[in-house]
């Protein structure tokens, strides 16, 4: 059984939630992207030893992920999520595992942008999060959608992953 260790911090100071619900909800989603053998069998976890897999989300504001975005990404505009996904994302020959841990990387999530995203969408704060959550632990594991199909492969298991949670998201 994989251990999994995921810290969450908020920054926001005027969206208080509770960091649990992020941690305890993106464990399940993490754990039901790996009982799918689309998704596992294609990840960058596959072929490799792990005992346990880590990863972080920081809770922000837009202006932060701006600032994010402009220093490490040269785009000049504030962004929902940003996912640094470093073990996905380095080459394989440098890939690297401490003692059976995978630390796959950070997601970056705006908390007003998800408060904005759900009042347009008429849904709730909660549901615009977790799809988000589950929208950044896809590019953890090496998922990405440049084309079309990969966009509609996201968006599926996006939709499964809120669908385990017994949440319906039909605002794309």
């Amino acid at each position: 059984m994989t251990s999994l260790c995921i810290e969450c911090e908020n920054i926001c100071d005027d969206r208080k939630i509770d960091n649990n619900f992020v941690v305890e909800n993106a464990k399940h989603i993490f754990n039901f992207y790996m009982s799918c053998p689309e998704i596992k069998d294609n990840c960058c976890l596959n072929e490799y030893d792990y005992k346990s897999i880590s990863f972080d989300f920081l809770l922000c504001t837009s202006e932060k992920t701006h600032e994010i975005n402009k220093e490490y990404r040269n785009k000049d505009y504030p962004a929902d999520i940003i996912t640094f996904a470093i073990f996905a994302d380095s080459d394989v020959s440098e890939r690297f595992i401490q003692d059976f841990d995978i630390n796959l990387g950070e997601i970056i999530i705006s908390l007003d942008k998800m408060y904005e995203g759900a009042k347009e969408k008429e849904i709730p704060f909660e549901t615009e999060l977790l799809f988000f959550v589950s929208h950044g632990i896809l590019h953890l594991l090496g998922f990405d959608h440049q084309s079309e199909e990969e966009f509609d492969f996201v968006i599926k298991y996006q939709k499964k992953a809120l669908e385990s949670l017994n949440i319906t998201y039909d605002k794309i």
